[in-house]
């Protein structure tokens, strides 16, 4: 039977199921998406760096020890082992964990907000237009978001880092007998009472340096070292099929450890001058006339003592250490995100 003619005016035209469901759908998905993989790079990044922390917070204590010895004194270690000697025959080997607390939570904080700021500069590029959406970045952006994730990172790192080195260099007596150790609010009290608020950030510049371009390296050699494997892989497939299967799955674990170990070897060493002279600022104690020297004359002043070798005092031993940390840092956070996405 044909419609009357009320009924075709006041009927409303027929839309596909498929449409009506699918637009908010469509409109959702994309904000839940990014919030998502914000969550997992703050959650698996916390993860990584806590356990990456506990594989190198040995070397690190010995490092900044090595790095901050003062310029009027003798020198009171001959190299990073003499360090590691005297250091365990004083306080033991737990010892060297002296002050892991507040380093933890760093190594948290630190290695989350890497993965989410590097992962909000990836989208940056993506939506001006840099770089097509839905295709990997060439490796020159890795290198650029690596250097923005460092620059922000830097600033929830200093407070925190600064806290850690008073710690692992304990103050001396007159006649070189350490100090009780510190707490961290402990220190926290401290420097808030003779600095303020703006005292946890002295030494943020060398923090901004080493961060900056150390984490441009960080992500950059990663990602350098991983394609370079994977093209080897590929050259080695005898079959289409086979060449599918690799470029699908990840390289294999100890390859993931070895671009994952040239991260960590990289951002240590490029930058590491910056970082000797931000501990150096950060472990003169409080109401030195030596703590109000600004990042330029600190290095002046270890330049004068010690010349260039100063600056790369205990640069052997951090790189050692950075080359399994890191390599864990990446594995438990790709595998992570593998294993048990949030998405």
């Amino acid at each position: 039977m044909e419609p009357t003619a009320e009924a075709q005016l006041t009927s409303k035209p027929e839309v596909p199921i498929s449409a009506t469901a699918s637009s908010p759908v469509t409109m959702e998905l994309k904000p839940r998406k990014a919030v998502m993989e914000a969550i997992e790079d703050i959650a698996y990044g916390s993860v990584a760096g806590v356990v990456g922390k506990y594989v190198e917070y040995p070397f690190d204590t010995v490092k900044v020890r090595l790095q901050s010895q003062p310029d009027h004194l003798p020198l009171r270690y001959r190299g990073p082992l003499d360090c590691f000697r005297q250091s365990i025959r004083a306080d033991g080997f737990l010892g060297l964990y002296r002050g892991i607390s507040a380093p933890l939570v760093g190594a948290a904080l630190e290695t989350s907000s890497l993965f989410f700021f590097e992962g909000i500069g990836r989208e940056t590029i993506y939506a001006l237009g840099f770089a097509p959406r839905g295709q990997d970045l060439p490796l020159s952006a890795m290198w650029l978001t690596g250097a923005f994730a460092g620059v922000f990172t830097s600033f929830i790192l200093t407070p925190i880092e600064l806290v850690k080195c008073k710690i692992q260099v304990p103050e001396t007596e007159s006649g070189g007998v350490a100090k009780a150790s510190l707490k961290p609010l402990q220190v926290i009290k401290d420097v808030f009472r003779h600095q303020g608020l703006r005292g946890f950030w002295h030494g943020q510049l060398g923090t901004l340096i080493r961060e900056a371009g150390g984490c441009a390296a960080w992500f950059g050699s990663k990602e350098t070292a991983t394609k370079l494997l994977r093209d080897a892989n590929e050259k080695s497939a005898r079959s289409e099929a086979e060449l599918e299967r690799m470029r699908a799955t990840p390289l294999p674990l100890w390859q993931q450890a070895v671009a994952g170990a040239s991260a960590g070897m990289a951002y240590n060493f490029l930058f590491f001058p910056a970082d000797t002279i931000k501990s150096r600022m950060q472990t003169t104690p409080i109401g030195d006339p030596a703590q109000n020297r600004s990042f330029a004359k600190e290095g002046a002043a270890l330049w004068k003592q010690a010349g260039l070798r100063g600056f790369y005092r205990g640069c052997g031993v951090t790189v050692l250490r950075s080359a399994p940390s890191s390599a864990f840092i990446f594995m438990v956070y790709d595998g992570l995100k593998k294993y048990l996405p949030m998405q």
